[in-house]
């Protein structure tokens, strides 16, 4: 019976809002105790002060497998993820093949677990193939372990598809995750419609396309009823749209991308397709308004919407790059520049990386109370260290940090009690 008990530690807690210097005791892969002295015998990991929360579970990361191993697998985005703080993944179905069958499920499932040192979980296509035209075996996927279905970025066009799917949804109570992107006024863009765009003449995309995307996914919830998440919200005028669903007592929360919050489109510079994402990159002050509705609990999910691609697909003219950037190992350091800057609090920052993730997936993951899974990382949020690309994890380094001078270094990180990351354990 093995007991681990972290001394020394500032205790990050999302669901109290509260940070305590202190212990934390774990056996047998659950929290047991806070604060209290250690048996004799137990493994003691001394914190010397650095902060302990609850690990991060990433909802909407993409892994090669099936069909892509070179740009990322199972082992190497689970290693990346350790590194990153990341003890539960979400991965996303937008393999190839598409995860949209209970047999692909439960292969990726298995593969995950052989060879990934975190959990990996996995989100089914809505519809077969991603294409937007059937909807997928939603019962069977749920009985194989599916959390949400979602198309991913293929935006289900045909509305009464999309009503068809969200009404059996909701009658098996499953979840589906949307992409705010209206696909026809979306199609082509690979920057934000504004003076920027039209200074670099790449051709844009108006902030309009994901208000009116989300305006349409919000009425066929109110139709249907069903459990609705919005992958990513990134636009200051797509908020209200939002906020007059839940005054309505609707199903709906809303994630953004942590490059959302961090970056704006400017960061684009000199055609560096590194930063060339899915939605663009906004405006400063739609950064700033992501920020804001953060911090009020409007935005409830933080992710890192990692995308590995490989040197060929990026190193190509800006609007043929592909978008997208690997992030399970800059998550952490890119969230505490918001910390940092004094726009969100630790404990807020990790509710909506760890706590509310966890809740409005099910599972028993996010938290630091007893009896909850001992899933924990251990990280300096003040740590210093300049970024190389080079040095990730992921099989593909097309991260829009590298070079940047990041703060926040992860010292250690454990799944069910035990370390997937870091050293410096020794026994009492």
């Amino acid at each position: 019976m093995r007991i681990t008990v972290f001394q020394n530690v500032c205790l990050i807690d999302p669901e109290t809002g509260e940070i305590d210097e202190g212990s934390l005791t774990v056996q047998d892969g659950q929290i047991t105790a806070r604060g209290t002295e250690a048996p004799k015998g137990a493994t003691l990991v001394d914190g010397k002060g650095a902060c302990l929360a609850p690990g991060i579970v990433d909802w909407g990361v993409k892994i090669g497998e099936p069909g892509e191993r070179h740009r990322e697998s199972f082992r190497s985005a689970g290693l990346a993820a350790a590194a990153g703080g990341v003890t539960t993944i979400i991965a996303r179905p937008d393999t190839h093949p598409a995860i949209d069958t209970p047999e692909t499920l439960e292969f990726v499932t298995r593969r995950a677990a052989e060879a990934s040192p975190v959990r990996i979980r996995h989100m089914a296509a809505l519809t077969k193939g991603r294409q937007g035209r059937e909807m997928t075996e939603i019962g069977f996927l749920l009985d194989a372990g599916a959390l949400a279905f979602t198309d991913a970025d293929h935006v289900v066009a045909d509305s009464k598809v999309l009503g068809r799917a969200l009404t059996y949804a909701r009658s098996l109570g499953a979840l589906v995750v949307g992409h705010p992107q209206d696909p026809a006024l979306s199609a082509g863009g690979a920057a934000t419609s504004g003076k920027f765009a039209s200074l670099y003449g790449l051709p844009g995309v108006h902030p309009l396309a994901e208000r009116m995307g989300l305006e349409r996914d919000l009425a066929l919830v109110e139709m249907t009823g069903a459990s609705y998440h919005a992958d990513q919200i990134t636009c200051a005028s797509t908020l209200p749209a939002l906020r007059r669903a839940r005054d309505q007592g609707l199903d709906v929360t809303a994630g953004v991308s942590i490059h959302h919050l961090t970056l704006n489109e400017f960061d684009v510079g000199d055609y560096r397709t590194f930063f060339k994402m899915t939605p663009p990159l906004r405006s400063e002050d739609d950064r700033l308004a992501m920020v804001e509705a953060l911090a009020a609990g409007e935005i409830d999910v933080i992710a890192s919407f990692h995308t590995p691609a490989d040197e060929e697909s990026k190193r190509l003219p800006f609007e043929e790059a592909a978008a997208g950037a690997v992030a399970l190992e800059t998550f952490l350091p890119a969230a505490m520049r918001l910390y940092h800057s004094g726009m969100v609090t630790l404990p807020q920052l990790f509710r909506a990386v760890s706590l509310n993730p966890a809740q409005r997936l099910g599972l028993p993951q996010g938290r630091i109370t007893i009896g909850a899974p001992a899933d924990l990382v251990l990280f300096d949020p003040d740590a210093p260290f300049l970024l190389d690309r080079f040095t990730l994890r992921s099989k593909s380094k097309n991260t829009p940090f590298d070079g940047q001078r990041m703060e926040g270094r992860v010292l250690g990180t454990w799944v069910a009690g035990g370390q997937v990351f870091g050293a410096g354990e020794h026994d009492a």
